[in-house]
């Protein structure tokens, strides 16, 4: 244990274990970040060398494009079902492979798997899933909303994208239920058996009261993925078709580096961060107070 009295001493040991650390994220996430604020009020372009500072009216453009809040709305409905079903599914997949099964560790690896796929290589896999096995299903099944494809459809491509994202982290999710489910002492649950409570009556009187640590792990983790979604959204449905699953995130991308817009579209990044963390300080706050009255 160390016990440093002197300052010089106390220096020497951050400089050995905490320096490089703090020096790593100030210059990758501390830095970026101020230029990026910086940045919302000029009109670079990204390869001139000089800029104006333009105010507030990068915020302006951006809080006046209806592109813009067409594509946060999108985002908003494709992350609030995905984190209902994401933890749903995730949730049963826990149960599932900690009731006892035979094989459960092989259902959890295979679970998993789907999260170490990366969104790009995964997007073009489910693209051929939806174009051809799915429509071919369909055809031969006659079940009509099967039988073309999603992708093209800008009623159900917001869904194809769900599905995706369902299918991908879920399997992440489940690990934290696991572990949650592995905290839970078995006297308790032994007692609620003596007691006559059921399957039903153990899981939501005595599990998920406990288990409010773990979803709020997850419900943040879901968030948090479910906002920044980009490489999926560009490999599945490019934006389309007609920009009906353009993302927030694929849109913030396309104003600053295709169209070459960098100030607006930085001021929407930064919206997008001011959006992102309230609704995850708000949820992990209500999280934390039911959680402490469990």
């Amino acid at each position: 244990m160390y016990n440093e009295k002197t300052f010089s001493s106390k220096l020497k040991v951050f400089m050995i274990f905490g320096f490089v650390p703090l020096f790593a994220f100030i210059t990758v996430i501390v830095i970026p970040f101020l230029i990026g604020i910086f940045m919302t009020f000029t009109n670079w372009n990204g390869s001139s060398s000089s800029f104006d500072f333009m105010g507030l009216s990068n915020y302006t453009a951006a809080f006046s494009d209806p592109v813009f809040w067409t594509s946060m709305w999108t985002t908003l409905k494709y992350v609030l079902i995905t984190l209902v079903l994401t933890n749903v599914v995730a949730f049963a997949l826990a149960l599932l492979v900690t009731s006892g099964l035979k094989g459960q560790n092989f259902f959890r690896a295979g679970f998993f798997t789907p999260n170490l796929i990366g969104g790009i290589i995964l997007g073009f896999v489910w693209q051929f899933i939806f174009s051809r096995v799915m429509t071919y299903a369909g055809t031969q099944l006659d079940w009509g909303f099967l039988s073309a494809s999603w992708l093209g459809d800008p009623d159900k491509a917001l869904w194809a994208l769900i599905v995706v994202g369902v299918w991908q982290n879920a399997g992440y999710m489940m690990l934290i239920y696991v572990a949650g489910l592995g905290g839970i002492s078995d006297s308790l649950l032994e007692a609620a058996s003596l007691d006559g409570a059921k399957f039903w009556r153990q899981l939501f009187s005595v599990k998920i009261p406990l288990m409010v640590p773990a979803f709020t792990i997850s419900l943040f983790l879901t968030l948090q993925r479910s906002f920044m979604v980009y490489d999926t959204n560009l490999s599945l449905t490019k934006g389309g078709p007609f920009r009906s699953t353009e993302l927030i995130a694929m849109h913030v991308y396309n104003e600053a580096f295709v169209y070459q817009n960098f100030g607006p579209g930085q001021a929407k990044a930064f919206i997008l961060f001011a959006v992102v963390a309230f609704i995850a300080i708000m949820q992990v706050s209500m999280m934390k107070k039911v959680e402490v009255e469990a």
